[in-house]
């Protein structure tokens, strides 16, 4: 076995059972024509699985409620027509051994009314903000709030019956979810604003109601950070308390797997410890983690100054990461850019040619490739 042999450790959480610790990470790709996944977009997962992955999330995939979305071209994860592509999409996939979860999403107050295919709505926020001090958005009514709660149950049931292994909640980097953990643009004076645990209550509302949708042995993983796409520098929690005070209700809400996102994953969460931000929540909560930012990469994914795409970035030692995940400070590793430029670089990395892998080029998002 090569030195990279504990990525290559089988997983098992109940039912689901991986071949290895390697995750294909969420990817917005905007290659979705009309929001609807194409026999292109099966392909481009059954690449992965037949590359080795071991568990794939899908790109974002908006929710059924009528301000999801805030991009052209991602895909949906509603109605007859597209749940037929998705499960094709998971059929291909477990056809090379893969295992998949979609990645349901609401992209909050990130939505400007003209985005089409919904038009003149305006974004939903928690308090009318895409950013902390500037109210140019719809403030969520309850009912709203309850309409999202449902939207994500549904999506979680349509997954599950469309035969995929597990479902992703997103509730990271700045669109609703974390609209709501984020006291900067969540000032509700009502049980979902002010104390920390206000502000988590939303998510528990939507991960519970996913739960009481697939039962409890369906797995739902949560991704969640501490940096916005509109802060960088943005946290929610500062200290190993407050980030049990903010995981445990999630916890015990029905998540299984945190996935955690950093920007860099070497970067240790807090002082006076080692751990990152996957190392700090399974600690906390005992529940598998998943790592993720720049892996097997040199350089961070925030564009260049002037460019909106994924950074450029040259190959990099696993090393670190590999000992990190031998002294099991997390359980699984989720790979974004390298596996866009290498669908076989889970296979290759098991192999030990990484001398093989080519490094990621911002032209490689054209296409699904």
């Amino acid at each position: 076995m090569s030195n990279n042999s504990a990525l290559f450790e089988p997983f098992t959480l109940g039912k689901l059972e991986l071949a290895n610790r390697t995750v294909m990470a969420p990817m917005t790709r905007n290659l979705s024509p009309g929001n609807v996944p194409h026999d292109g977009v099966v392909e481009y997962y059954r690449q992965r699985a037949a590359g080795g992955t071991g568990l794939i999330f899908t790109e974002g995939t908006c929710v059924n409620h009528i301000a999801a979305n805030g991009y052209p071209d991602v895909p949906y994860f509603w109605g007859e027509e597209r749940l037929a592509v998705w499960k094709k999409v998971a059929d291909a996939v477990h056809a090379e051994g893969g295992k998949i979860a979609p990645q349901l999403w609401h992209v909050g107050g990130m939505r400007r009314a003209g985005t089409m295919p919904e038009g003149d709505v305006n974004g939903y926020a928690p308090s009318g903000m895409n950013v902390p001090g500037k109210v140019n958005r719809h403030v969520m009514t309850q009912q709203d709030i309850d309409d999202v709660v449902q939207a994500f149950a549904e999506g979680a049931r349509d997954a599950k019956a469309c035969g995929f292994d597990a479902v992703e909640i997103h509730g990271a980097h700045g669109y609703l979810l974390d609209q709501f953990f984020w006291e900067g643009t969540n000032q509700r004076t009502d049980g979902y604003g002010g104390s920390l645990d206000n502000r988590g209550r939303f998510v528990c509302e939507v991960v519970a109601a996913c739960r009481d949708a697939v039962g409890p042995d369906f797995p739902i993983a949560l991704r969640w950070s501490q940096w916005k796409q509109q802060d960088y520098n943005a946290r929610l929690v500062e200290t190993p308390e407050e980030l049990e005070q903010f995981l445990t209700p999630l916890s015990e809400a029905g998540v299984d797997i945190f996935h955690c996102s950093q920007r860099r994953f070497w970067e240790p969460e807090f002082e006076g410890s080692n751990l990152n931000l996957a190392g700090w929540t399974k600690k906390i909560t005992g529940k598998p983690t998943i790592t993720v930012g720049s892996v097997g990469l040199n350089a961070d994914f925030i564009p260049a100054p002037g460019e909106v795409t994924f950074k450029e970035a040259e190959t990099a030692s696993l090393d670190e990461l590999i000992a990190r995940l031998e002294a099991e400070e997390f359980d699984l590793v989720a790979v974004g850019r390298a596996m866009l430029a290498n669908a076989d670089w889970s296979n290759k990395v098991r192999d030990g040619d990484t001398a093989g892998l080519v490094p990621f080029r911002k032209e490689m998002l054209a296409s699904l490739g």
